[in-house]
């Protein structure tokens, strides 16, 4: 927030949340129920300049910082956490790789079409069989002349079906090497490529996930991100700044969740006076809160030292296993204090409960979150 007043940040926050309320709410169970990714939505967004949020102004982007995007990922995700998630895949991931490691050719050509809307971005890191362990992942690139011929799939793909382009990492040396994986651009257009299955899931159903299929798939070398080998480096990278945005759309769906159990704790008659008189549930709201408000402490920190061009590892992993883990526990305590009704598609508590475990898996799931916490802290 440096560079922003607090004015600055409500103004922000206050167009997010109108765009949210405007464009989102009246479909939140719609989409949620037909699994309908809407694309004209993610356009609307770019056009409102949410899709671009990091990306400089040189680039047609809105040249804001991690304090100002967890403001539009949570108010974003209060309403709709599934799209949220989509707004922070396409940040943090595709367009927040060729932001950082791609070509001044490549981020004029990409960015500004990505910061519009105009084109959708995936990011392909994760395989069927190499979530976690991706040093064993089975999709290559065999160099030809000057192309490189892709083959192979990666899974659990945000937009792998809809998006424009993709940024994909694919072996291009030896298994288990670090150093033998590459960063590749990959255009929907590109003959050999192609979206696969659509994931059936049980939460963030309006976000869409699906494989990326690579047939022979021909791509020049001039859309490879860095030199040969820098790929998994790279994404590790990426995925810093990735763990911010996870931390910012477990803040929106737990402050969502939080909401809607304080205002119905309100209204709630049991036993002549709201349930909200009660020490059982007042009590659980003031624990919700208070693991809102920690949880929000430590993502605006991890924001601030990625601000500042610091080293971020350890303080993203840990602001992500945090705010995800809190994320759950909000959720589940949100029906709880709803009863019954909570179960029900009536009230908005039973779609964040479905939505909130995703955040302890995507991303790297908390497991892996306490691994890399555990070995920063040891080099210390």
């Amino acid at each position: 927030m440096d560079t922003m007043t607090v004015n600055d940040m409500d103004i922000i926050r206050a167009s997010a949340r109108d765009f949210a309320e405007t464009y989102v709410r009246p479909h939140v169970m719609d989409w949620d129920e037909r699994q309908h990714f809407p694309i004209d939505v993610m356009k609307k967004l770019g056009e409102h300049g949410f899709l671009g949020v990091l990306v400089p102004e040189e680039y047609g982007g809105s040249g804001l910082g991690y304090q100002e995007y967890i403001t539009i990922i949570e108010e974003i995700a209060k309403v709709d956490s599934s799209l949220g998630l989509s707004v922070a895949a396409h940040n943090s991931l595709c367009t927040g790789h060729i932001l950082q490691f791609g070509s001044e050719e490549q981020k004029r050509r990409y960015l500004p079409k990505l910061a519009s809307g105009e084109w959708i971005g995936a990011w392909g890191l994760t395989e069927a069989n190499t979530g976690s362990d991706a040093g064993r992942m089975q999709c290559v690139a065999e160099k030809k002349g000057d192309e490189y011929i892709i083959n192979g799939s990666k899974n659990w793909i945000t937009h792998g079906i809809s998006g424009d382009i993709a940024v994909v990492i694919v072996r291009t040396g030896e298994l288990l090497d670090s150093h033998g994986m590459s960063a590749f651009i990959v255009e929907r257009t590109d003959a050999g490529f192609r979206g696969g299955k659509k994931e059936d899931k049980l939460g963030m159903r309006c976000s869409e996930t699906a494989e990326l299929i690579f047939e022979d798939c021909t791509v020049s070398s001039d859309r490879m991100m860095g030199n040969e080998g820098d790929g998994f480096i790279q994404a590790m990278k990426v995925l810093d700044g990735g763990r911010i945005s996870i931390a910012a759309l477990s803040l929106g769906i737990a402050k969502g969740s939080y909401e809607a159990s304080v205002a119905y704790a309100k209204e709630r008659q049991q036993f002549g006076k709201p349930i909200a008189e009660f020490q059982a549930i007042s009590f659980k709201l003031a624990d919700m809160l208070t693991k809102i408000e920690a949880a929000e402490l430590l993502t605006r920190r991890a924001a601030d030292i990625k601000n500042n061009g610091q080293k971020v590892i350890k303080e993203s992993a840990i602001a992500k296993y945090y705010a995800s883990e809190i994320c759950v526990e909000i959720a589940t305590d949100a029906v709880q204090i709803h009863g019954g009704y909570g179960y029900t598609k009536e009230f908005p508590v039973e779609k964040f409960f479905r939505d909130s475990k995703l955040c302890t898996i995507g991303e790297g799931t908390s497991e892996i979150q306490k691994l890399v916490i555990s070995r920063e802290l040891l080099k210390e």
